[in-house]
Parts: structure tokens; sequence; C-alpha cells
């Protein structure tokens, strides 16, 4: 039997986050979000229509050239202002029971032992329902905010990733053993320190001894998102992502995409099945075709091209001043997001343009009709092998409502939507049935795995650190060392 598709709510804490120019309207309420009340409103409302996450996307420096003017991210409200998603999502934990909460963190703006320490904190206020997009950072004036000369080369920041999610699997899942905590009230011990385990990492940027501060979530380790599109951003989601979003400009491309993750996963010893793919799309919903059209009219008389062409960050110069809209992207240096020019390509079948970019971004992933209409896409898309879609507001919070009022009840009629959260509590469970990560997951290795001969080989590590005068450093000042000489890139 066909599974019905998952839903989440693709937002942001920030005035404008894809489709940009629309917080202008008398009517959205986008320009409250540093106030709790639009986001409980929401939340709430995302329940109703039994959304499975609110999904935040988050940045930590600005769109464009590294020493560029940053006029237009600040007219726009481009990602600027933005407040942390990590700290709102154990706020609405407090007011939901089972949407998935789900926080994007990059691998600079947060040590790995306290970043575990946050997410476990997260799932444990949210009864087993946190998630985490593992991303990489593309931009320059991040890398600076963390101390870094310039921002790592592209690949390499994947192999950065690879060892900042090997530090949080040990904490995660190797610190506590799953009957560590006694609450023994009695005999005056809440836990038993024989179960609880320092984990003792010594890697190229990390050094963490542990143990693990907070005792086992429900989930242990989040959900893990994803979203790379480049071959190395392919090759990190195969082996780690349970849930990976996507940018295809169509369904062949999609399944092409799918295939290829799927059977890269297989050959890292996981299933086919352990991953979920989630294309972003927007909606225009209407009763008629023709209210469809004239509601996707209204929109875009609010779109704002200079937000659309801010975000894509390539061809901006220094002084604020842009490229040709017909500039080739092959000829605009790009250490940052590649996924998304190699997802254009493959739709295009030619090399894209800068204008090609822009308007993708603006209209590319809009699906404008009718409920039937919409559901005939959607159906097509589910045969691609998409799993479930990433809902991109317009404006907030009508898009949610118009989908979960005038979409949602054909959706379910056609099977492509639930009709109830069902019995599982936990984000993971809801989505693959069970609570805590399958035994083929790289990070099931470190169950049981921390003992005395971790601490001997952690003596031995930190014996060589010292002697080459080491010491204890940080990963961001390692990280720092060894890029110094990173060319920087046009790309945020």
């Amino acid at each position: 039997m066909t599974r019905p598709l998952l839903f989440n709510a693709f937002l942001m804490n920030t005035p404008s986050h894809i489709q940009h120019g629309q917080w202008r309207h008398p009517d959205a309420r986008q320009t409250e979000f540093e106030g709790l009340d639009l986001w409980i409103d929401l939340a709430r409302t995302l329940e109703r229509g039994l959304f499975d996450a609110m999904f935040f996307a988050d940045v930590s420096g600005l769109y464009g050239p590294a020493d560029g003017v940053y006029t237009d991210n600040v007219h726009e409200g481009l990602q600027i202002p933005s407040n942390d998603p990590t700290v709102l999502l154990g706020a609405l934990a407090a007011v939901t029971e089972r949407i998935g909460l789900a926080t994007t963190s990059n691998v600079m703006q947060n040590h790995p032992f306290n970043f575990a320490r946050q997410i476990s904190t997260l799932d444990h206020l949210s009864k087993g329902r946190a998630a985490w997009n593992i991303v990489t950072s593309t931009q320059e004036n991040a890398a600076r905010n963390f101390g870094l000369p310039a921002l790592v080369e592209h690949d390499a920041r994947y192999e950065w990733a690879e060892e900042y999610v090997d530090v949080a699997y040990k904490l995660w899942e190797g610190s506590w053993d799953e009957d560590a905590v006694l609450v023994d009230r009695e005999g005056g011990r809440y836990a038993d320190p024989a179960k609880i385990h320092k984990i003792f990492h010594s890697g190229e940027r990390y050094r963490v001894e542990g143990p693990h501060l907070p005792a086992p979530s429900p989930q242990r380790t989040p959900l893990l998102f994803q979203a790379g599109g480049s071959p190395r951003g392919i090759a990190f989601a195969a082996r780690h992502a349970e849930a990976v979003f996507i940018a295809p400009p169509n369904p062949e491309v999609a399944r092409d995409h799918i295939a290829k993750t799927r059977a890269q996963a297989v050959s890292a010893g996981r299933r086919a099945d352990d991953i979920r793919f989630f294309p972003g799309m927007s909606f225009v919903i209407g009763s008629t075709e023709a209210e469809a059209k004239a509601k996707e009219a209204e929109l875009l008389e609010y779109a704002s091209d200079t937000g659309y062409t801010t975000h894509a960050s390539l061809g901006i110069r220094p002084d604020g001043s842009r490229l040709p809209s017909d500039t080739p992207l092959s000829a605009i240096p790009n250490n940052g997001g590649r996924g998304h020019v190699e997802w254009l390509r493959a739709g295009l079948g030619r090399e894209p343009v800068l204008g090609d970019l822009a308007r993708e971004r603006m209209i590319g992933r809009t699906v404008v009709g009718t409920p039937d209409q919409i559901a005939d896409s959607l159906e097509t898309w589910r045969d691609a092998g998409v799993d479930g879609i990433n809902v991109v507001n317009w404006r907030l919070p009508d898009s949610y409502e118009e989908f979960i009022d005038d979409l949602l009840p054909t959706l379910q009629e056609r099977g492509l939507a639930k009709t109830e959260y069902g019995e599982a509590t936990t984000l993971r469970g809801r989505i693959f049935g069970t609570d805590r990560l399958p035994e083929r997951h790289p990070a099931a290795q470190y169950r049981g795995a921390f003992g005395e001969d971790a601490a001997a080989g952690w003596g031995a590590a930190v014996g060589r650190g010292a002697a080459a005068g080491q010491g204890a450093a940080t990963g961001e000042g390692a990280a720092a060392q060894r890029v110094e000489s990173a060319p920087s890139s046009v790309a945020g």
C-alpha cells in the first residue's frame, strides 16, 4: 500500500525567508516573528492540520560577498534580522503535543558537546519530537563570525561535518547505558556511575572527554535532516540522513536523485528505505483555475526581484552592483551551495544563467491550481519516489491556513495525506515506526562502546597533543589554522 505523504512547514525566525517581499502585505504576520504569539498560533494551526514537523531554517551570516555592502539584505529583511530557532522551539515544545520540532545548526556555530546537550534538552522537553538539520554553511560572513579567515572549501566542510556528527553520536548513543538512570530514593542513587561513560573523542578538530550531561532522551539521537545536492552532499546524506530536503526542478530529476542516494545508502550498509525525501514547494490554491491564477498574480505583485537575487548570492559585486542576468553560473566562483546550481542545470538541460536562478527561486517550485489539480501534481511527485513535502509559505499564517482548510481534505480523500497522527509519540516513531536509530545507522556503533580502553586511548592522545604544543586546542582554533590561506569566494 502506498504511504500518504508527510508534510513539514518550512519556516525561519525572520521576516523574509524564501518568498521575498511578501512581508510588505498588510495581512502578513511574519513581521511579528520576534514574539511568541505568531509562532504559538501557527504551531497550533499546523497540529490541527496534522503537519509532521515545523522545520526551521537558519543562517549565521549575511548573503553576498564577504566584503560587500549589505544594504539590500537589510531593506528586504532577508534573513536579517533573524533569531535563534532552537530557543524558539524550546518554547513551542510547551504548547504542542505531536508536531516535530526541527532546528538548523551548522558545524561552525556551536561546539558539538554543547550542541548535543541542547538537542537532548529539546528532545526531553518535547518528549521525543526533536530533529536536526545538519548543515555546513555557505556564507563567507558566517565563517568570519566564528573566527575563521575564510569559508572552508566545499568538500572539506563535509569532512568537518563527519567528525562533528561523530562526536554527537558518541554523546547521544554511547555515553549513557539504557538503564543508567535509577531514581533510587531510598538508596540515594539517582543514576549508576558504572553505566555512564566518558567518550574520550580525539580527532582532527575536536577533543571531547565527556560524559554527555543529559540522560538519554526519548529518541537519543534526534531525527536527522540534511539538504545537500552536490556529489559530496549526496554521499553525506546516504551515510547519515534520515530525511533529505531536495530541490529538484521536476519529478524526473527527483526520481534519479532519490535512486542515486538510496543506492549509496545501501552501499554504506543501510537500507534504501532508511531515508525519506522532501522537495520544497509553495502552493497557490483556488476553487477554480482562474481564481488560483488571480491569487498568484496578487502574490507576485509583492514579490521582490532584488530579494530573490540577493538570496541567490551569486553574481553580486562587493559594491552591491550585480553581474548581467545572462552571466553563466559556471563562470562565477562558487564555494557555497553548489547543490542548487546542480538542480537547476539538471532541470534546464543546459548551463544556467543568473536570470534562471532568480526565476527558479521565485516560481520554479510553486504549484498553482484547484485542490484536484494540486493533488494530481503531488501524486506525480509521490510516484517519482518523494516521501513528503516541505511546504514553503508565501505569507504567515495564510499559506498554511489555506493549505489545511482548502487543500488538505482533497489530499486526504485521495490517500495523499494522513487523517490522524497515529499512536507513535516520537517524531522518528511516526515516520519510521521506531523511537531510536536502527542498528545499521553509523551512530549505533557507539552503543556500549566506551569503557577503560577508551580512557587509555585518550590518555595517549592527550600526551601526543601536549608534546606537539597543541594543548587542548578547540576545534574552531584548529580550523582557523588550517584555512589561513583559503581563498574567498564570490558566493555567500
